[in-house]
């Protein structure tokens, strides 16, 4: 009788297992790392481009059917490579990539995420194994930090992609004995490691190794579970879309406009900056109330312990902004170019925030427009920003820009650091819907400006970045 695992308890025994490199972990792709399967991205993608003949559409979608009756269920692997002859190689991997960003990385499970963390973590050699093509793990092993992969080659020769294998699909027998050969080369202990599948066809794979983890297991996998008694892991999907998550967004929405009015209207009374901060922090509370979505903080005293100062955030969602309303709640604003001033979302936003617009275009306008935003901050109005520059697809923080780092050493005045660390699973970036949950934020101490100079920006900005990835990857119980 196999044991069902919850991930905390699989993290644990990861965590307290052995370490170093002679410890391999092997994730399969579709299904394990992520919900669902990448090959329908890729070919949904190419069928709305034209970019597949309609006879290879019929026959993968013939392989398909007859992979479900029985077949052969590698033949629409075969069809969609076939499908690829002719096609530059490096077209298509960053067809990966704009695929990942755009689709893929919302179907990643965050509680894989974590399992790959904790190996990671023991300096265990991780691998995505998968009968998927390198141009569909890619994208994703790099994002999760996963140097190996494993995969079905395709064969290239002058950067054109011919349609033929270059060597056997990884599915079934062919995915372990991969699993086994990279082991021997890489001198890994396989009595010793781990693996992560779901489908029937994993069970070699599996098998080939001593710690063999069944994930959201389909039929014939869970009942060899239960004859092997390998214990069986249920991971959470990602938030999709549904009646509860439309009636939570529309809820938000009407309370946060409920706020919003009512700010205006105290700041027909009272005057501007009071109706802003009476409206703002209601209409943001409401938002987030009304859509089932609550707030863990740590180190919640550093948004209070130097104002005004410049708060930079981590952007993972269009949540972010009412996020952000929440926490900072008075006398603040946020930055935006000069281009969305004309953007009807953003005129009816800069009612109640009055946000400063740069012209990133023009640098010495630029210039000017950070002067004045500094008057600002030194007459008492804190400010917001989003350093990554654009919402990233994953948890992972992108690169940061060096704006905000300017803008607080000319003010004079501290960076406090927040940390967000799961909005992106509430809302992610391309969803239009927001799902009740709840938001774990860390904000960190004030950060001095004092003696900072344009030659050692560089240097603040990739030391802040680094403590933004290891508060992520080794999140805080209090921050004093």
């Amino acid at each position: 009788m196999s044991a069902a695992l919850t991930v905390d308890d699989a993290i644990e025994a990861v965590l307290a297992g052995p370490s170093g490199p002679h410890v391999g972990a092997f994730f399969d792709l579709d299904g394990t790392l992520v919900e669902g399967y990448t090959a329908n991205t890729f070919f949904t993608d190419s069928i709305r481009r034209s970019d597949i003949a309609p006879g290879d559409v019929a026959r993968s979608l013939l392989s398909a059917v007859d992979g479900a009756l029985g077949g052969d269920p590698t033949a629409i692997g075969r069809h969609g490579v076939a499908a690829m002859a002719g096609r530059n190689a490096d077209t298509v991997l960053e067809l990966g990539e704009r695929l990942f960003a755009q689709k893929i990385a919302a179907s990643v499970r965050p509680q894989a995420r974590e399992l790959v963390r904790a190996h990671q973590r023991r300096k265990h050699t991780v691998a995505v194994a998968s009968a998927a093509t390198r141009f569909q793990i890619e994208p994703l092993a790099r994002d999760l930090g996963i140097g190996n992969v494993l995969c079905t080659e395709v064969e290239v020769v002058d950067g054109v992609i011919t349609g033929e294998l270059a060597g056997p699909m990884l599915w079934g027998e062919p995915k372990g004995a991969a699993v086994r050969a990279f082991a021997r080369e890489h001198g890994i202990d396989l009595t010793i490691s781990y693996a992560y599948g779901n489908g029937d066809e994993d069970v070699p794979f599996l098998a080939s190794v001593g710690r063999p983890h069944p994930l959201n297991p389909h039929t014939g996998l869970a009942v060899a579970a239960r004859t092997y008694d390998w214990p069986v892991l249920t991971l959470q999907e990602p938030r999709n879309g549904g009646l509860r998550a439309l009636a939570g967004t529309a809820a938000a929405l009407g309370g946060f406009n409920i706020g919003m009015m009512v700010g205006a209207a105290t700041g027909l009374i009272a005057g501007a900056r009071v109706g802003r901060n009476i409206g703002v922090p209601l209409a943001c509370d409401l938002a987030l109330a009304l859509a089932g979505v609550q707030l863990e903080i740590v180190g919640e005293q550093n948004l209070w312990a130097a104002r005004p100062a410049v708060f930079v955030a981590n952007h993972q969602s269009s949540l972010d902004a009412p996020l952000m309303g929440a926490l900072l709640r008075r006398n603040f604003t946020g930055v935006a170019k000069k281009e969305a001033r004309f953007d009807p979302r953003m005129a009816i936003a800069g009612l109640f925030v009055d946000p400063a617009y740069i012209d990133r275009s023009h640098p010495d306008s630029a210039k000017r427009d950070l002067s004045a935003l500094a008057d600002r901050i030194r007459a008492g109005t804190s400010v917001v920003i989003m350093p990554e520059g654009t919402r990233s697809p994953t948890p992972n923080v992108l690169p940061f820009k060096k704006g905000a780092f300017h803008l607080a050493m000319q003010a004079g005045v501290p960076m406090v650091p927040i940390v967000v660390r799961n909005a992106g699973e509430l809302m992610w970036r391309n969803s239009k819907l927001l799902h009740s949950g709840t938001i774990q934020i860390a904000v960190l101490e004030p950060i001095p400006t004092d003696g900072w100079t344009p030659e050692s920006i560089d240097g603040h900005s990739r030391a802040l970045r680094d403590r933004y990835l290891s508060t992520l990857a080794d999140w805080p119980a209090a921050i004093s």
